[in-house]
């Protein structure tokens, strides 16, 4: 399936095959294309979990409001990341140039330290990239996906042993779908959100 196609057809599916396994070729290829998400100063902060145990699946579950999706999906998918990745720049950029290296490398630190907003606002905007990447990706390959913030954060944390510094940005579910999604709930008229150069006065 090519982008554009995979752009329009990805839907929000809460309904899956609980039968259906993603093969572990399938689960690293999906990841692979993640890792190729773009992040600031190539921070690469986030991190994923990937859930395919039935019991843990049943606990994330239980703690989700009892979505069926979490754990009928083939897998789920909990996308985290490290707020303190700016500490550690120099291996970011190992294989960039030296010059590359000697500029960029004592830049990333002090941008953020001292500054949790921002290293917040960081890790969400990664995580957001990166779910984009593996919904599209996994609609590319046949499969379906739904992303989640509908569930109780500090009990995941507990579940998967988020560790500290880290930060949980949302559950996404991935799998074979039961039934299509329902129509669109409906879109915004193109106006009502693109404006060119600046805001309408």
């Amino acid at each position: 399936m090519d982008t554009l196609t995979a752009i329009r057809e990805r839907r929000s599916v809460k309904h899956y095959d609980p039968h259906h396994t993603m093969s572990e070729a399938e689960i690293n290829a999906l990841l692979e294309l993640a890792l190729l998400s773009p992040t600031s100063f190539n921070m690469q902060n986030w991190r994923f979990v990937v859930v395919t145990d039935p019991a843990q699946k049943d606990a994330l579950r239980a703690v989700a409001w009892n979505q069926a999706q979490v754990s009928e999906a083939s897998i789920t998918v909990l996308l985290c990341a490290d707020l303190n990745a700016h500490e550690d720049a120099g291996r970011y950029w190992v294989n960039a140039p030296q010059p590359v290296q000697d500029m960029l490398v004592p830049m990333v630190a002090p941008f953020y330290e001292n500054n949790p907003q921002l290293q917040r606002d960081e890790a969400m905007r990664s995580i957001g990239i990166a779910a984009q990447t593996l919904m599209l990706a996994a609609k590319s390959m046949g499969y379906d996906s739904c992303p989640m913030i509908g569930f109780d954060p500090v009990k995941v944390a507990e579940i998967i042993g988020l560790p500290e510094n880290h930060i949980i940005g949302m559950m996404l579910t991935i799998g074979k779908p039961m039934k299509a999604a329902n129509v669109r709930g409906g879109q915004l008229p193109y106006e009502d959100v693109v404006f060119r150069d600046k805001f309408p006065g």
